[in-house]
């Protein structure tokens, strides 16, 4: 019972808030399309910003390939242009590799634009891994 509790708790809790992209959806086609013309995207609203808990040896690990220990978990996919996704599904992403512009969301293979304000939480990498 307590793992269901660590779950819902990551995915329902009240967190801090965080600010995302406060533009429509055709806007964030547009951004994302000129910043990066060749990349895959996903455009998420109700998103949560998980910093994990991680070992020195994961972070260490991480730093040397490029990430950071934080994930975006959302609750809602408006449009994903690989079609990995249906709207409407909930995605949670690799790690980060980058952060630009407090709404860019990359990782090492896809770009997640996150739309709305969101929750920024805390989690262990064994309750992340419970959601998938």
């Amino acid at each position: 019972m307590q793992q269901l509790d660590e779950v819902t708790e990551l995915l329902f809790s009240s967190g801090s808030p965080m600010p995302g992209a406060k533009v429509s959806q055709d806007e964030a086609v547009r951004i994302v399309r000129e910043r990066y013309p060749y990349a895959e995207y996903c455009l998420v609203s109700r998103w949560r910003w998980i910093d994990l808990d991680v070992t020195p040896e994961q972070r260490n690990e991480l730093a040397r390939t490029n990430r950071q220990p934080v994930v975006i978990y959302a609750h809602t996919v408006i449009y994903d242009s690989q079609r990995r996704w249906d709207v409407g599904d909930f995605v949670r992403t690799s790690y980060l590799h980058k952060f630009e512009d407090g709404f860019i969301f990359k990782t090492l293979n896809s770009i997640y634009i996150l739309i709305g304000d969101g929750i920024r939480t805390r989690a262990s990498i064994e309750t992340l891994g419970r959601i998938f």
